[in-house]
């Protein structure tokens, strides 16, 4: 049902690891990365990652969630973060409700809130992809602030962005009974 992969269309840019103790490839979320603030009866928490590999000339990484399988035109960005520092190579557990680093810009998600919007596809729409990308960035301060959207971030990225690291669980809702 779903297979675009949002970034393809993008320059290829080679490629790190990232991994998580929270979220694994493939498969489906925990109910932590649910989300209750939009009604799937989760938590919110943004998952842990960690990162390596990014090569040499990183001077800050981006780290976002993107679900290119909402039933819209646009996908739906659940979490979107800039200019962390390239000394940090680890987000823990529901950081995103709290602060890493000076300078960090924490973006306003298409949820309505600049922290982790969890999961929350539609019921009976099946598996949705949830894409977590890290992305290794040639700029310590992308010219942005924080108004700046997910996607205008990602412009920025299309200019500066190095490298991609991907790690992408899916999350489903069953179609109700009627």
């Amino acid at each position: 049902m779903h297979d675009r992969h949002p970034y393809s269309d993008l320059p290829e840019l080679p490629t790190f690891t990232v991994t998580s103790t929270d979220v694994a490839e493939g498969e489906s979320m925990n109910t932590p990365q649910v989300s209750g603030i939009m009604g799937a009866g989760g938590g919110d928490v943004s998952p842990q990652l960690s990162w390596s590999g990014a090569p040499e000339g990183t001077k800050s990484y981006a780290v976002s969630c993107f679900d290119p399988d909402a039933p819209t035109p646009s996908g739906f960005w659940h979490w979107c973060v800039s200019n962390i520092p390239a000394e940090v190579t680890s987000l823990p557990r529901d950081w995103a409700s709290g602060e890493i680093a000076d300078g960090v810009i924490k973006h306003l998600n298409d949820g309505g809130n600049r922290d982790f919007t969890g999961a929350a596809p539609p019921a009976g729409h099946g598996a949705h992809r949830y894409i977590f990308c890290v992305t290794a960035v040639d700029t310590e301060q992308l010219e942005i602030d924080e108004s700046a959207s997910p996607a205008v971030v990602n412009f920025q990225l299309f200019f500066h962005g190095i490298a991609r690291a991907f790690l992408t669980p899916t999350f489903e809702v069953p179609a109700e009974d009627s």
